[in-house]
């Protein structure tokens, strides 16, 4: 099955059928919920004042927008498949306890090392240490501990931050795994 795209009209085209004769309108107007068309003066009104502000937004509003209208109907995953209803982990959880349950389902496997502080008197041997686990230099791993709180290693395997951390602390500077 192919996924079926949809392009946004053009400021354009909506403007012209906002603007067009009633006659045009008539199927525009089927579309209209039962509600929108009881109101007919106030709720048309206030969807043309909503779509009139839609088309006055730049790219990056609308972008915003888009993810903040997603987030307030509860869709998370915006996948085509999910979309459609064919996704299986869409339609496993209901829309608002979804997200809670998905993140306390992953578990976290790659570890930031973050050095918080150090013992001012240990400061070169955490630094030959840095250069040990980084293969920095000489002066990119001083500056790089002089910046502390720093993260030095990015995106390692738990035990590796085990190792990392473990090795600074007996230096005596404290780690933060992230």
């Amino acid at each position: 099955m192919t996924p079926t795209m949809t392009k946004i009209p053009s400021k354009s085209l909506l403007l012209s059928l906002l603007h067009s004769p009633p006659s045009l309108l008539s199927p525009l107007s089927r579309r209209l919920s039962a509600s929108a068309s009881a109101a007919a003066g106030g709720g048309t009104q206030k969807l043309e004042r909503i779509a009139d502000e839609l088309l006055s937004l730049n790219k990056i509003e609308r972008y915003d927008f888009s993810i903040l209208f997603r987030l307030k109907l509860g869709l998370t995953n915006t996948s085509p498949s999910s979309l459609s209803g064919l996704d299986p982990s869409a339609s496993a959880h209901p829309a608002g306890a979804g997200a809670g349950a998905a993140a306390a389902a992953v578990e976290k496997t790659m570890f930031d090392v973050k050095l918080e502080k150090f013992d001012a008197a240990a400061k070169i041997k955490v630094i030959k240490e840095v250069r040990s686990f980084t293969e920095l230099g000489l002066k990119e791993a001083k500056d790089l501990v002089e910046k502390t709180p720093v993260i030095v290693k990015k995106g390692v395997t738990k035990e590796e931050a085990d190792t990392i951390a473990e090795k600074l602390k007996a230096l005596g500077a404290t780690v933060v795994l992230e």
